[in-house]
């Protein structure tokens, strides 16, 4: 791979933005992350806020590099505007996430690399990148446990009624007719899971001992072995599948394919009483068609903790309508999740500053390419 200089990116014959190797010229990188503020202090191994930076701060510069970190990621007067122009690698995440328009792209002459510490890259222009010759990274894996976990608790705590209990207990109520109305045993629901890839599969394994009847929608199928272990059945077409479900359970990542998939006429396709969760992405739901059904009855419980946009504005829909359960986004950032993905995001510019290939499955774009999840 060709030398760069700090001034500007070349691009290769492939259209890509070479990735530099042994370059001894400082690079700039700018990482964006949440502000933790009076939490930051609270836990040593809480590094996904802006304060602890992933904990790479030392390491970057002792190699002479510059790292910028801000959660002030909007407008034209933004802190991260200041720094598009000649940053050479961007990290972000899907919890505090930068949104890579083209026009940010088309501003970037430099930038090479574009890292999310998390998995989910869709707040890119993954089109834009790949024009651009940019490299789009994410640390795939990192998250799944602590997601397939997040999903087990959201879907019992959906199946039980939970939160009107702890609502009352709050309030100084006690009506346990209010609760056990629609308080139901997991055990016996057919669970459908719309995307069994790392998560879907972690969580297949976690629904097994609750003797569910479990069912998967994926471009793939699971291995002979899992379907065995875990008793699920594969269902090739998504219509098919969504009638016989008590619990939709979506983990497809966000794709043209994908954006506004349960729109009003899918989602009338559901059983009624359906409840469903969503960790995957808001933009796979049609925002109105969900508070209609959740106002109607259709969907008895929606819970999940993607939004859109995000961080969702104080009059976004979802926090008003009946029957949901929905938190900011926070499943896949755990202390765990973040411990993974900080060593990720460290390994991978390791890897860039000695020009080394990265991980296949942590590549979203190379070589102006998309990866089959997001084509």
């Amino acid at each position: 791979m060709a030398t760069l200089s700090a001034a500007a990116a070349t691009v290769d014959g492939t259209g890509s933005r070479t990735l530099h190797a042994n370059s001894p010229d400082s690079k700039k990188i700018v990482g964006v992350f949440y502000k933790a503020n009076q939490y930051a202090s609270l836990n040593p191994e809480f590094v996904g806020c802006a304060e602890a930076a992933l904990g790479i701060r030392d390491w970057l510069e002792s190699k002479g590099h510059q790292y910028i970190v801000t959660d002030d990621k909007e407008g034209p007067n933004c802190e991260l505007e200041k720094h598009i122009h000649d940053m050479h690698v961007l990290i972000t995440t899907p919890f505090h996430p930068v949104y890579v328009t083209a026009e940010k792209i088309k501003k970037a002459k430099n930038l090479q690399l574009l890292l999310t510490a998390g998995v989910g890259s869709d707040h890119v222009d993954l089109k834009a990148a790949a024009d651009a010759g940019i490299t789009v990274v994410e640390i795939s894996g990192s998250n799944a446990v602590s997601v397939a976990e997040d999903e087990l608790m959201r879907i019992l705590i959906l199946v039980r009624n939970f939160l009107p209990g702890y609502r009352q207990v709050i309030d100084g109520d006690w009506n346990v007719a209010g609760i056990a109305h629609r308080a139901y045993d997991l055990e016996g629901k057919t669970v459908g899971i719309i995307g069994a890839r790392r998560i879907g599969k972690l969580l297949l394994q976690r629904l097994k001992p609750f003797n569910c009847n479990l069912l998967y929608h994926d471009r793939l199928t699971i291995s002979p072995e899992l379907e065995k272990e875990t008793g699920a059945k594969f269902e090739e077409d998504l219509d098919v599948i969504l009638p016989k479900c008590d619990i939709v359970v979506i983990n497809t990542p966000l794709t043209e394919k994908t954006r506004g998939m349960f729109d009003k006429e899918r989602i009338g396709k559901l059983k009624k009483g359906v409840l469903i969760v969503n960790n995957a992405r808001a933009a796979i739901m049609d925002t109105q068609a969900v508070v209609d059904a959740c106002s109607s009855g259709h969907i008895a419980g929606y819970s999940g903790d993607v939004w859109n946009p995000q961080p969702a504005p104080r009059d976004h829909p979802w926090r008003y309508m009946p029957n949901h359960a929905m938190t900011p986004h926070v499943s896949g950032t755990t202390i765990n999740s973040q411990l993974r993905y900080a060593d990720g995001v460290k390994d991978t510019l390791d890897k860039y500053f000695n020009g080394e290939e990265f991980p296949a499955q942590n590549y979203i774009v190379k070589e102006g390419k998309l990866a089959s999840q997001y084509q």
